[in-house]
């Protein structure tokens, strides 16, 4: 049976203008034969692609019924012209002879005779042929080889040559010394041979004898070449240790030649990292004073190295950064800081700089020399280490220089550098702006037109849990709302950009008492605004002051009672909580912020709801005159309503008030004057008179006209000066509560950061206690006349008050 094609069926060939074998011009035999030969070579068999194929008639005639067309393939595909069968033959025969050649040359190229031309097999130049592939490994194995002979060769020439070169390095005749030296130095460059020298403690002391007597500059150049040389080796530096090379390297940091002093540098500095022993050598030899001296060089990357061996020395040694600030080390640093941008070298100064800012010497010093303005110009650096260190060490010099003027520009990169998003520079930032707001106005208005405020209600806000930064900020802005021509926009300000919730939200657990205590100063300086009173209200404020009143007073009460059972006295030692804060410190506080507030009516009515005011009764007999003061100022306050006068004196505070009108404390007995006369207001006439006339005895004994019209012309807050016992000690020491009473407490040395101690940060956590709450020493309004008339303002106490009570230091 046979099937007919249509005509349509029949597709014709891609192979140019021919439709199929047998359309092909026909030549001699012999030339059809090679033709079939090529379709042979290369054409598809078969094997690789699965096609069924036939081989071409040697008549040139095809089947009819074949589609020959769909199965062959381009004669011209692979090459671009025919080849002849001898030049085929040729070709198979050159590739046959050459493998060998092509594999050595391959492997060993330089057992090749020059000339000589191998075919390459390689097509594609992005794909080796196999025979390339080998030739790698075996290279390397080759490489290893000669590495290895010669290694041995350079060993066991060492070991020959050493006996001998030690001799000619003792010998007296100094150019037999200096080429000895020089042998000895080449020798070091290899790594076999400087191992051999390293092992043989009589070369390293030979050589180190040799840099000690010898005048020749290149003798001693080769021989401190040849031990910096074996200082990348742990072995070279022990046996420079045990040969006495440190005081010989020591020496040298006074040659005149550049050579020298580098080789004498780096190995000292090679020492002082991995060598034990190295320092303390280096500081008898008296390393410290003759490194000094080279900081005044100006080659960068020397001043580098000279940097890190001083700040290696000096970390955690008093006595070596005593002796770097007598040797004016200090101003070197802050110049070089102040001089260069090599960012390697302003990193190591800036390590040296720290460590010597902790430093109670130092730290005026480095101040005096514009140090924090030199530190301020590298905070937009891009180097985050060299920010980080610049951060540590202005953050450890900001509690000495809060009297530094010229700093608006390091104010202002604070500011940015609040918005950055690692955790130890907005720690930094946060503790530095809290520092250099206290006690400088100027500072505090910076910081306030620069948007301070802002940034630090956004930084307390993201902080989260993170009491490192909240703490600082909370500090900062305690600063900035109080005693200075910006304090009202600043309270303002904290309102307006949703601070207040997130602030009084810290009050509550977990939160530690020294982040606790910042905010009770925070919020007793937010109240000083009228228009915050309902806000702090709205969120609760007044109750969460009132429940740590409440878990804080009885405490204090424990600890007086176990204090006079145990010493018979009623002086109560001090009752702490975590982080170094005493329960005085939380009543003092709570009871100020809640004096504050209670200038607002709807505030009184919770308070005296709040079942506090027999609190405040007790605490008039506290021993504390500070407590004492702001006791009777919140009663003060609360007595302006007629029910909560009512309820004072139903709590028998008529008795501890007169007793106070007696107090040493003239702010104390203002207070209890004004709370007896607000008593009184629906007492007989007699009454008042009597109560008249007590009061002009007890408080104005020098003027009594003062009293004649009544009128208490109080000002509206209540300030305070710092003590002359007060002074602060430093900002970053461990332990010290964050706000100091003017009743004193444990004493506390002030320390910084040596190195980095950012996960733990004892200055700035809560359990380590904290000192962000430097005080200010307060500037008293003095107001001359007193009267009755204005009953509703707070009195104000005399200029001369030398008990400080530390809440109502607004500067906390």
């Amino acid at each position: 049976m046979s099937y007919q094609m249509s005509s349509n069926q029949s597709r014709p060939m891609s192979h140019g203008n021919y439709q199929g074998l047998g359309d092909l011009p026909m030549g001699s035999a012999k030339e059809q034969t090679l033709m079939w030969q090529q379709n042979s070579y290369l054409g598809d068999s078969g094997i690789h692609s699965g096609a069924v194929t036939q081989a071409p008639s040697l008549s040139g005639k095809e089947d009819d019924e074949m589609e020959g067309d769909q199965l062959m393939f381009d004669l011209d595909q692979g090459f671009a012209q025919g080849f002849t069968q001898d030049q085929v033959d040729e070709m198979n025969q050159q590739l046959n002879h050459t493998r060998s050649q092509r594999v050595r040359a391959a492997m060993f190229p330089e057992t090749l005779e020059e000339g000589i031309e191998i075919p390459s097999t390689q097509y594609d130049p992005a794909q080796p042929t196999a025979v390339q592939r080998l030739a790698e490994p075996s290279q390397m194995l080759k490489h290893a080889v000669v590495n290895l002979i010669n290694y041995q060769d350079d060993a066991d020439l060492a070991t020959r040559a050493i006996p001998e070169l030690i001799k000619l390095l003792n010998d007296e005749d100094q150019v037999v010394v200096s080429k000895a030296a020089m042998v000895v130095h080449q020798l070091s460059k290899k790594e076999a041979s400087r191992h051999a020298i390293m092992n043989s403690s009589q070369m390293v002391a030979a050589l180190v004898r040799a840099i000690s007597n010898s005048d020749d500059l290149e003798s001693t150049k080769a021989a401190v070449g040849t031990l910096h040389n074996l200082s990348h080796h742990r072995q070279g530096l022990l046996a420079i240790f045990k040969s006495g090379g440190i005081p010989a390297l020591v020496k040298l940091l006074s040659s005149p030649m550049e050579s020298v002093l580098f080789y004498a540098i780096t190995t000292l500095h090679n020492l002082l990292l991995h060598q034990d022993g190295s320092k303390m050598a280096v500081r008898l030899a008296g390393g410290l004073q003759k490194m000094v001296a080279l900081l005044q060089r100006d080659n960068v990357k020397f001043l580098a190295i000279v940097t890190d061996c001083l700040q290696i020395l000096a970390y955690g040694n008093q006595e070596s950064k005593l002796i770097i600030l007598a040797s004016q080390g200090p101003i070197e640093l802050v110049r070089i800081m102040r001089s260069y941008d090599y960012e390697k070298l302003l990193w190591t100064t800036s390590r040296a700089l720290k460590v010597l800012s902790v430093c109670l010497s130092n730290k005026p010093v480095i101040v005096e020399a514009g140090g924090m303005q030199a530190l301020a110009m590298h905070l937009g650096n891009p180097s985050q280490r060299l920010v980080q260190n610049c951060l540590w060490t202005l953050r450890n010099l900001s509690d000495a220089g809060t009297k530094v003027d010229g700093l608006e520009g390091l104010l202002q990169s604070l500011v940015q550098v609040l918005s950055s998003t690692d955790v130890n520079v907005v720690t930094c930032a946060a503790g530095i702006l809290s520092n250099l707001t206290c006690n400088n106005q100027r500072n505090k208005v910076t910081v306030c037109q620069v948007g301070g405020v802002d940034a630090l209600v956004r930084t307390i806000i993201y902080a989260d849990s993170r009491e490192e930064i909240s703490e600082p900020a909370v500090c900062a802005l305690r600063h900035l709302t109080s005693r200075h021509v910006e304090a009202e926009m600043a309270q303002n300000s904290v309102r307006l950009n949703y601070g207040i919730q997130v602030i009084v939200k810290l009050l509550h657990p977990p939160s530690r008492w020294p982040l606790v205590k910042a905010v009770i100063g925070l919020i007793r300086n937010l109240a000083l605004c009228p228009a915050n009173h309902g806000p702090l209200r709205d969120h609760g404020a007044i109750h969460h002051l009132v429940r740590l009143l409440m878990r804080a007073f009885p405490e204090t009460q424990r600890q007086q009672r176990s204090s006079v059972a145990s010493t018979g006295s009623q002086q109560a030692s001090g009752a702490y909580a975590d982080g170094g804060v005493r329960m005085e410190e939380i009543v003092e506080g709570t009871v100020g912020a809640l004096h504050i507030l209670a200038r607002e009516s709807h505030n009184r009515v919770i308070i005296r709801s709040q079942n506090v005011i027999p609190i405040f009764v007790q605490l008039l007999f506290n021993e504390i005159e500070n407590i004492q003061r702001v006791a009777a100022g919140v009663l003060c306050e609360l007595a302006a309503d007629k029910e909560g006068a009512e309820m004072i004196e139903q709590e028998g505070a008529t008795a501890p008030l007169t007793e106070l009108l007696h107090s040493r404390n003239e702010g104390v007995a203002t207070y209890a004057a004004a709370v007896l006369f607000r008593m009184s207001e629906d007492k007989p006439q007699e009454y008042k008179k009597r109560l008249s006339m007590e009061l002009t005895n007890s408080l104005l004994r020098e003027d009594t006209n003062l009293w004649n019209n009544a009128d208490f012309g109080m000002g509206p807050d209540l300030q305070d000066m710092l003590g002359p016992d007060q002074g602060y000690d430093g900002m970053y020491g461990q332990g010290p509560p964050s706000v100091h009473s003017s009743h004193g407490g444990r004493g506390y040395q002030p320390q910084g950061y040596d190195q980095i101690p950012v996960d733990s940060m004892q200055g700035l956590e809560i359990g380590g206690g904290s000192t962000y709450g430097a005080m200010d020493t307060m500037d008293v309004a003095h107001e001359g006349d007193l009267s009755f008339d204005h009953l509703g303002e707070l009195p104000a106490p005399p200029q001369d008050n030398n008990q400080v009570a530390a809440w109502y230091d607004t500067d906390l």
